[in-house]
């Protein structure tokens, strides 16, 4: 499939996304959009924009799982999501699953992050 970033000879980026509840998630994985907090927009839009993909890695906050993974499909945008509330969020950008599934940490253990400090992906 095309990307849709327009730089096709850059690196792939990769995030871990943290959630606070499932809810998040499961509108995440039917309305195919996601929202982060303001701090994160600038590094996510900046990977959009200089990569060939961005690839964002879901787990719920304490659940010791992956719930999947999608690709960024949009640059993060001024307009909000009454999905998530007034919860301190920002922009909603558009997100196309890949793969949904509950994977627990210990099967990617062996992933280290060398930006990091080489910890477990998790």
């Amino acid at each position: 499939s095309k990307s849709p970033s327009p730089r096709q000879n850059t690196p792939v980026r990769y995030f871990i996304m943290k959630s606070s509840n499932l809810q998040n998630i499961d509108t995440s994985q039917q309305k195919g959009i996601w929202s982060t907090r303001p701090s994160n927009e600038r590094k996510l839009n900046g990977a959009f924009w200089e990569s060939s993909m961005v690839y964002l890695i879901f787990s719920v906050q304490g659940s010791g799982h992956f719930q999947g993974f999608a690709r960024m499909g949009s640059s993060i945008g001024c307009e909000k999501s009454q999905d998530w509330g007034s919860a301190g969020f920002g922009g909603v950008f558009k997100v196309e699953w890949i793969r949904k599934e509950s994977i627990p940490f210990q099967f990617a253990h062996h992933l280290l992050n060398p930006w990091n400090d080489n910890k477990k992906v998790q």
